[in-house]
């Protein structure tokens, strides 16, 4: 098949399923996504990204005690893992913390697991709608393109994770912390100069 039919293919299949800019799929074995272009982080690490989050993912879910008595999220941005959610004991905290450490490409993790019963739906929607407003203030943001912060919010703390400057980091996370209902905001940022 020629690149430019392929091209043409993958632009036609992202319409197709209404995808927005962040967006990524696997077509063809290719990952792609209309994001990668205003990402800093190479296309190699973007997928790294990916596969790092789908083998946390699976190896917890092939796990039968994390899978049934804990809530994690783990998200990875160029390579480096924030892991998030609740455990019941401090034993299996220490065994989900492990099975990401150990997972190829991993440069380091940020623990913020909670040793706690695992939060309520209520909790988590209540989470996923402070991530929601945080995304649009950082969105209506002047001079910053958005899509260059990953925000993850578990419990009211607001997680925000990037490759960027220093002054960028700090106006984002001041923007973060006037948002109503959040109860704290960490940077976890790399930065670009």
């Amino acid at each position: 098949m020629r690149r430019d039919h392929f091209l043409r293919m993958v632009w036609m299949g992202l319409l197709a399923a209404g995808l927005n800019g962040c967006a990524a799929v696997m077509f063809g074995g290719v990952a792609t996504g209309a994001g990668a272009a205003h990402d800093n982080r190479t296309t190699g690490t973007i997928v790294e990204d990916e596969a790092i989050e789908l083998k946390a993912s699976k190896a917890f879910f092939d796990n039968k005690a994390v899978n049934d008595q804990a809530h994690i999220n783990v998200t990875s941005y160029n390579n480096i893992v924030l892991v998030t959610g609740e455990t019941p004991t401090a034993e299996l905290h220490d065994e989900v913390v492990n099975i990401v450490k150990n997972i190829s490409k991993v440069r380091k993790v940020y623990d913020e697991l909670a040793i706690a019963a695992p939060s309520s739906l209520t909790s988590r929607s209540s989470d996923t709608l402070l991530t929601g407003k945080v995304k649009a203030q950082i969105f209506g943001m002047k001079d910053f393109d958005p899509t260059r912060v990953k925000v993850v919010t578990e419990r009211g703390i607001v997680y925000l994770l990037g490759l960027i400057t220093k002054a960028d980091g700090d106006r984002v996370t001041d923007v973060a912390r006037q948002v109503g209902g959040v109860q704290k905001v960490v940077k976890l940022f790399e930065y670009t100069g």
